[in-house]
């Protein structure tokens, strides 16, 4: 029994019968009846899963629908991994469906757990990527039945807003300084810069030059060198610096295909033009690279959307070797998993930047604009908006306002999606492996290049 229910049944004991009513020679048959137990919500159990494949803008996205046993009741969760989008609608529907049929839709925490070992091998993009839109959905859910949005769980707000950066991309120096502007007259104040190499396939920026033939170790459709934009890169800082003034926030993504010696030259050239971030100047497979980095160079250093596990980003976290987390919180296992993940952060002075590209969903963009406003050590939030053909399907998608994401004030993630619409997007025609730039990007020479 609560203090208060305690002090209500005195109460109303003492107004029923003055003194006599709490007098022990009152009969004990008359005392007042045991109060009631305090009230709290009903059980709530998983009645279904099953997974919702759209792609309005010719992106690939999955989305995670757990439905409970309270009628109407609800939630939805990102699990896209794009490139590999049906095999995680397979581990949900054959695999953690049956699973999860019947547990508590309250205890978040235990499904994780018991989802992370359920195939003993763990770890991996797709079980991860399949629990995260369970997780995800799991929080909405909660959320729901609280009646409040979810940052309110996660802490409450200590921002309004979650400051974006826009991508600016051109073929040339020029083009990605009025990329720039047309940024900062919308609001933004961060500024992500790609330009194209000339004569090589160059990340970030559509359209740039490849060679002509068929793919292959002897004829490279696209080839990537890292000298010409190395040398490239500073050149670019220079000119937009100059273009845009010194007000706004620069970022850049390398993307991870230069060698340690290239990473550490270029970075200490940049310094002057103090970059927010440079992101994954490495693959993860080579972390040992960021203590030689670290000692060479004052630049901000962002990674991680590549990182699907502890044993990838704790130790570069504890050591102080990054100054932005990028994980993919979808990536990771979900928003139980990035809230961990953002408190350790917050211990050791690195940010959040989650990953937040187009093959984020609005939903998994609402979730991790949750963990963002109720985070200290929040940095900055990637993306810029929706296209039409994706905010009608997901209705209530956050806004970008002035260069920041706001959320909806609706319980849980304040989203929903347009079943029958997105059937009208189904995923384009053609291998389902997608995304074949990755397998194919190569040295002159033949040589794959690892992204």
């Amino acid at each position: 029994m609560q203090r208060r229910d305690i002090l209500q049944w005195i109460s109303k004991g003492a107004l029923a019968g003055g003194a006599a009513a709490l007098s022990p020679a009152r009969p004990l048959a008359a005392q007042p009846a045991t109060p009631p137990a305090p009230r709290g919500l009903p059980p709530l159990k998983i009645t279904d899963v099953r997974t919702i494949l759209t792609a309005p803008d010719r992106i690939r996205l999955v989305v995670v629908k757990v439905m409970t046993s309270e009628p109407g009741l609800y939630g939805l969760g990102c699990a896209t991994f794009t490139q590999r989008a049906y095999v995680v609608q397979t581990a949900v529907e054959k695999y953690l469906r049956p699973f999860l049929i019947g547990r508590n839709a309250d205890e978040i925490e235990d499904v994780w757990q018991s989802a992370y070992v359920s195939s003993y091998w763990r770890n991996g993009p797709v079980l991860f990527n399949a629990m995260s839109g369970v997780d995800e959905a799991l929080w909405d859910i909660k959320a729901k039945r609280a009646n409040m949005p979810l940052y309110q769980l996660l802490g409450g707000k200590v921002r309004m807003a979650a400051d974006c950066y826009f991508h600016a991309s051109g073929r040339d120096f020029a083009e990605v300084a009025e990329r720039g502007k047309q940024a900062l007259a919308e609001g933004f104040r961060y500024v992500r810069v790609q330009v194209a190499v000339p004569g090589v396939s160059t990340y970030g920026v559509a359209g740039s030059a490849a060679a002509e033939g068929e793919d292959g170790p002897t004829n490279p459709t696209r080839v990537w060198e890292s000298g010409p934009y190395v040398r490239l890169l500073p050149k670019l800082f220079e000119h937009v610096r100059t273009a845009l003034g010194e007000d706004v926030e620069l970022l850049h993504d390398i993307h991870e295909r230069v060698t340690l010696t290239e990473a550490v030259q270029v970075c200490k050239e940049l310094e002057r033009y103090r970059p927010f971030f440079i992101e994954d100047p490495f693959p993860p497979e080579q972390n040992e690279h960021f203590k030689i980095l670290r000692q060479q160079t004052s630049v901000p250093i962002a990674m991680g959307e590549l990182f699907n596990t502890q044993h990838e980003y704790v130790p570069l976290i504890a050591g102080r070797l990054m100054d932005f987390m990028r994980a993919h919180v979808s990536q990771i296992g979900g928003l139980s998993m990035a809230r961990k993940v953002a408190a350790l952060c917050e211990f050791f002075g690195v940010r959040t930047a989650w990953h937040g590209p187009g093959d984020t969903s609005p939903v998994g963009h609402a979730a991790q604009l949750a963990l963002e406003l109720a985070s200290h050590n929040f940095g900055i939030h990637e993306g810029g908006g929706f296209p039409a053909n994706t905010r009608e399907v997901f209705r209530g998608a956050p806004e970008v306002r002035s260069g920041a994401m706001w959320a909806t004030e609706a319980p849980g993630l304040g989203i929903d999606v347009d079943e029958k619409l997105a059937a009208k997007f189904p995923f384009p025609a053609g291998p389902p492996d997608f995304d074949y730039s990755w397998g194919r990007t190569r040295r002159r020479d033949g040589t794959m290049i690892r992204p």
